[in-house]
């Protein structure tokens, strides 16, 4: 039996196999979190209409052709943390069960704080929410904060989202 020279490219870099190895690995396990993420959000999400600020106006998003949903933030001024703050959902072109809205902080993920809406007229939807104050960033001057409005409809879940941000006081 003839033995045989391993070549000089493995020669150069004893480790090779392994990092090829990790690295596919890796990609297998990115793509994995990215599809398991992706197909089971049972949210269809649709962008804001426009740039809005939610301490100023109310924000609409449509809803592709499915509709329009449009949210009121009644605030008298800014919006603050920890102060009740009405909250008014206007839906066109598509009847909705239930209507909530998440404040989830664009600062850390894992504050979200959900209010479920009651439905005053079939396309009319009001109730209260509440931002919390955010933990671990008491030195910024504004917190950045998202809402998210969640429509269960015959269509599936329909929702939008709005970006503002709360002035510290």
């Amino acid at each position: 039996m003839k033995i045989r020279p391993k070549p000089a490219y493995f020669a150069r870099l004893p480790g090779l196999k392994a990092l090829i190895l990790m690295t596919g690995l890796g990609l297998a396990v990115c793509t994995w979190y990215v599809l398991f993420h992706r197909l089971h959000d049972d949210v269809t999400w649709f962008p804001p209409a426009a740039q809005c600020d939610l301490n100023v106006q109310a924000c609409a998003a449509r809803l592709g052709d499915a509709g329009q949903l449009t949210l009121h933030i009644d605030t008298r001024g800014p919006i603050q943390a920890l102060t009740p703050l009405p909250l008014a959902v206007d839906i066109q072109g598509v009847t909705s069960s239930q209507v909530s809205v998440d404040f989830v902080s664009r600062h850390k993920k894992d504050d979200v704080y959900r209010f479920m809406l009651d439905a005053v007229t079939p396309d009319h939807f009001r109730g209260h929410g509440q931002l919390g104050e955010q933990r671990g960033s008491a030195t910024a001057a504004t917190a950045p904060w998202r809402a998210r409005v969640i429509l269960d409809t015959p269509k599936g879940r329909l929702g939008s989202w709005f970006d503002f941000d709360v002035r510290r006081s």
